[in-house]
């Protein structure tokens, strides 16, 4: 059974961490420069795999002993906030162009930057957390699969209307505020269990 109220702290959290990546901003150039469906396609299988892994990942973790799962998603929370607060912008990813605009070679082009440049990357560690922290694996990764292709859709079809609107900056900080919450929830968790 999936609970719509962890699928929807998932998809919030994950959605807001997601949001000022560089994928989004590489799912917008590649959107821009060919069908937009094409590009979708291969980013959300991208994105399908990586929350499938990360949720395994997280289910494993849930059989240790709670205080210590709690431990160390806080830790690795705080550490997560940590990235967001810090992070400098280091200017734009190098996007190689497909030849020609088939199916197989836009959404392959699409899947290929997105596998690569999210393997590991925090959103993907973040849904590993919640899948330890929730021990819920079907809501996670419904809500983090869904979070994922929202940001992708919304770089590709209309990043640019977003971010003219929503300053980079103030999404970034919700993001590592959220993600601050709930790790010093998660630690707090841990010392008082």
């Amino acid at each position: 059974m999936i609970s719509f109220t962890v699928t929807a702290v998932v998809f919030g959290v994950v959605f807001l961490a997601e949001l000022p990546d560089k994928t989004a901003l590489a799912g917008l150039v590649l959107g821009t420069r060919y069908r937009a469906s094409y590009v979708f396609a291969g980013v959300a299988t991208a994105f399908a795999l990586h929350v499938a892994l990360a949720v395994a990942a997280g289910s494993v973790l849930t059989l240790l002993p709670q205080q210590i799962v709690q431990a160390l998603t806080g830790v690795l929370f705080l550490g997560g906030a940590a990235v967001l607060l810090l992070k400098k912008d280091d200017g734009d990813e190098e996007i190689r162009n497909p030849e020609d605009q088939s199916f197989w070679k836009v959404a392959g082009a699409g899947f290929m930057l997105i596998l690569v440049a999210e393997f590991g990357d925090l959103t993907q560690i973040m849904t590993a957390n919640l899948a330890a922290r929730y021990d819920d694996p079907l809501s996670v990764g419904l809500g983090a699969v869904l979070a994922l292709w929202a940001v992708a859709g919304l770089g590709i079809v209309g990043g640019k209307a977003l971010m003219k609107r929503v300053p980079l900056k103030l999404i970034t900080k919700v993001a590592a505020l959220l993600m601050l919450a709930l790790g010093l929830w998660s630690l707090w968790e841990a010392v008082a269990g």
